[in-house]
Order: structure tokens, then sequence, then C-alpha cells
């Protein structure tokens, strides 16, 4: 079942905390926004006052650790991923996200704080019908071991995520879902980002992971987890990775039909492959929830059982 209208937040909803990379303070203010607006992050802070940039492919500036969105002036917002996976696991279309800082608070490490702020602003519905972007054909990126692939999929998002590490904490694992408000609460939105305890002294030499914490990484040592609180998950580490990829292909611009396959991934290779779909004008189309005799489903927003009509070709931004 596909939402047939766009959303937004019923009120406005706040989050403060610090960056995981820079260690600094930061407020995060959700602010509703009217229907096409999409997804836009805009800075407050002296330092970035009167910047903009939309949540979109085109907008991201670096991967390495985190997804990073900027403009021709530099980088405006660090770490977007998590609340991006919020937002687009809960099905909110239209936010204007003002920051007071270069990053976006890391909270506990997961998306539940910000899923919390949403529940709590509440989502609304707009009169303007949703559009989603088909996927019409496979495509791939393949980098050595590394893989990620968008197939057709006509129910909405699916994620398929494969990760192996070299390690008996971790080792290989899998996790698939199609992403629903209900799935990605229950199974996706807890999963915390992580990482080893060998690797900190580096990071803080190139000046990353500043602000990492036990209260917002799920740091591991060479044969144990050493958060007093473990493992939320027994595969926690695959649902985060998970997480991160219900964030990055959110910079699609609309929510996404299609299933998503990554094996060994991360945020660059799930940006490739995201660049791969939209540069393909043969690979995607542009559809729009058809209006016409909606039915209300509970825990649901309204919904239609209709096919999806094409809106504008892919060449049409």
């Amino acid at each position: 079942m596909k939402a047939v209208r766009q959303t937004t937040l019923r009120e406005q909803a706040v989050i403060s905390g610090i960056g995981v990379h820079s260690g600094l303070p930061v407020t995060l203010t959700l602010n509703p926004a009217d229907a096409n607006t999409g997804i836009v992050f805009t800075r407050t802070d002296a330092d970035g006052r009167d910047r903009e940039v939309r949540a979109d492919y085109r907008s991201v500036t670096a991967t390495e650790l985190a997804t990073v969105l900027g403009d021709a002036s530099g980088v405006l917002c660090s770490t977007a991923e998590h609340i991006l996976a919020a937002l687009r696991g809960l099905g909110v279309d239209n936010v204007v996200i003002e920051l007071d800082g270069p990053e976006v608070p890391i909270g506990d490490g997961s998306s539940a704080p910000f899923v919390d702020a949403i529940d709590q602003a509440g989502i609304v519905n707009l009169s303007a019908p949703r559009r989603y972007i088909e996927v019409l054909k496979p495509v791939r990126v393949a980098r050595g071991e590394a893989f990620g692939e968008l197939r057709p999929y006509e129910h909405g998002l699916r994620v398929e995520i494969e990760i192996d590490f070299d390690t008996p904490l971790i080792g290989h694992q899998i996790f698939d879902t199609d992403v629903t408000p209900e799935t990605f609460r229950r199974d996706l939105s807890r999963a915390r980002t992580f990482g080893f305890m060998k690797d900190v002294s580096a990071l803080w030499s190139a000046g990353k992971a500043l602000g990492a914490s036990f209260e917002n990484t799920l740091v591991l040592s060479e044969n144990r987890v050493l958060n007093s609180e473990g493992l939320r998950y027994a595969d926690e580490f695959v649902r985060h990775k998970a997480l991160d990829a219900v964030g990055d292909l959110a910079l699609a611009g609309a929510p996404l039909l299609g299933a998503y396959r990554s094996v060994r991934g991360g945020h660059q290779l799930n940006h490739s492959v995201l660049v791969a779909l939209m540069s393909d004008p043969t690979a995607w189309r542009l559809v729009e929830a058809p209006m016409a005799a909606p039915r209300r489903v509970r825990g649901h927003a309204d919904v239609a059982t209709g096919h999806l009509a094409p809106a504008y070709g892919p060449d049409v931004s």
C-alpha cells in the first residue's frame, strides 16, 4: 500500500545534542512545510546563516564516515543520514530542518530520538498527491567485493543489506525488510552506529569522532561489546547499515518504489547507486499517487490501492 497524499509535521519539534564528529553542541529544529517543499536543511548560526540546501543526491559533498551535504560555499550539514532515515521511514515528505551548527546531533547514535520528536510533533496529510520515484530497471554499482543495486519493486521501498566483518563480534549478517513506518520503528530505528576502540586514536588525530562516547556509539574491543547496555538487537550492526541506507536513499528527493540490495556497502556505495539510477533516464520515472477513492486503514495515512500514474519524465527536475 502506498500513501496517497503528501505529509508534513503538525507542529515544530526541537532536538539538542552534540555532533559525533565535531563534538560541538547543536540544536536541530524540525518545522512544518508546504507541499512540494521536500526536505530542506538551513543553517541559522552566524557561520552559516542564510544558507540552505535540499536533501538531494546532488548536494552530497562527502561520504567517508557520514553523509555530508553542502553547496558551492562548502559543507552545510554533516551526518544527515539518521534524521533523513527517520523522516523517510515514518513517511514525512515536507520539512524545513534548521541547524545552529555544522552537524546533526547524534543523539544515542540511532534514529530513535528523531522518531520520538516526530511522534511528539505529529504527522498530518496535505492536499497534494504524493510523488514517488519508480525504479524501472536494475541499476548496479560494484567496487571490489562490494556492490549495491536498485531493482524494480512495486510495493514501496525494500532494503536487503549484507555485511561481513572479520571479527566474531559481527561476522556475516543479513537483514531485509519492506520499509514501512511500522517496520522502521520496530526493526531499524533503535540500531546504533558502531566503531572499534582500536580506531579511536586515528580518528581523533584526523579530527573525527570528537563527540563519540558510549552514550552515542556502539563500541567494540577485540572480543566484546564495551557498552554496558549491550546490543539492542542480536544483529544490530547490519540493522544500522540498513538504517543508514534508508537515510541515504532519501536523497533521491521522493520516496522510492524499488528494492535496494547492498553487500559490504556503506554511505559511499549507497550514494553511488543512487547517482547511477538518477543519471540513467531510462531507469526511473516520477509517478503520482491517485487521489480518487482513498480509504482509511487503521494505523495508516489515507491509502489507495490503484496504480500510480506517471507524473513527469525523468528529465524534469
